[in-house]
């Protein structure tokens, strides 16, 4: 049951975006108790954090989560000014989101998952996101140019993320003809260290605008700007092999690496941040 004085906040992202490796290292800044957030108390059913947790420790890159598994992590945080907040992390395949878009199908485990929480966080992998030409991103003569077999008919990464927020508020039964408060939104641009040169000293938000810009225009046209955030997220601060070991990462410990873009584009090795940030802004 939800703590009255606590938030529930849900993660969101499709498979290889990154959830795991941030659960992880979030994990490890809560426990060094140095930044936004730490805890207040022990964590419970850390079970999907620990084999990410000693690959890491090993240098090496985590697996990712099985489709079917999921598991519904509570990490009792405060923040510095100790006010209490009780944070459900969940776990899962990234591949549940993706089959709820092609099934048009909610489990009611997920149906719970939304309607409780106070905000969501949307992990996005920029790198890996794909902007093919669809109905929603070129003019409609364009596409008629083209042969039936040129086109296709398949969805670009972009709308099929927007079609996926529009489907979870309808479960929520949050509509938009007026701006959305609750829940808050944070969409997190994970693995920002693939950017490479592209990614310094850039706000996030004009990534998304550049990158994904019928996301960015949806999310600014649909969410109150006080309960809408973009960060940027590297939560290893750079590729780990599955295999190879990364021995700086073995020496330092991988609590020493990862970073987070704040709206300024500045970076914060606090990965706590996007936590805190969003928890403020459900109200």
């Amino acid at each position: 049951m939800k703590n009255p004085q606590g938030k529930t906040l849900l993660i969101l992202g499709e498979s290889g975006t990154g959830k795991t490796h941030y659960g992880a290292q979030l994990l490890l800044r809560l426990n060094q108790q140095d930044g936004a957030l730490r805890m207040r108390d022990a964590a419970s059913n850390l079970s999907a954090f620990e084999s990410a947790l000693q690959q890491l420790y090993e240098g090496r890159a985590a697996g990712h989560t099985a489709t079917a598994d999921y598991l519904e992590s509570f990490w009792p945080v405060e923040d510095r000014s100790r006010r209490p907040m009780d944070l459900i992390w969940p776990d899962y395949g990234g591949e549940q989101i993706r089959r709820m878009l092609e099934q048009r199908r909610v489990s009611v485990a997920w149906r719970d998952r939304l309607t409780r929480g106070d905000g969501w966080i949307l992990l996005v992998r920029v790198q890996h996101t794909n902007l093919s030409d669809d109905l929603f991103s070129r003019p409609l003569a364009d596409l008629g140019s083209k042969s039936r077999v040129e086109r296709g008919y398949r969805m670009s990464d972009q709308s099929r993320l927007i079609e996926l927020l529009q489907m979870l508020l309808h479960i929520r039964g949050v509509g938009t003809l007026s701006r959305i408060s609750s829940p808050a939104l944070t969409v997190l641009l994970s693995c920002w260290d693939e950017l490479g040169e592209a990614g310094e000293d850039v706000r996030p938000a004009a990534v998304m605008t550049e990158r994904l810009p019928l996301l960015a225009d949806f999310v600014g046209a649909n969410w109150h700007a006080d309960r809408l955030s973009v960060l940027g997220l590297s939560s290893l601060g750079r590729s780990l092999s599955d295999r190879e070991q990364d021995e700086e990462y073995v020496s330092r410990g991988p609590e020493r690496f990862g970073y987070i873009v704040r709206a300024d584009g500045s970076r914060d090795p606090d990965l706590t941040v996007p936590i805190a940030e969003l928890a403020a802004r459900t109200g």
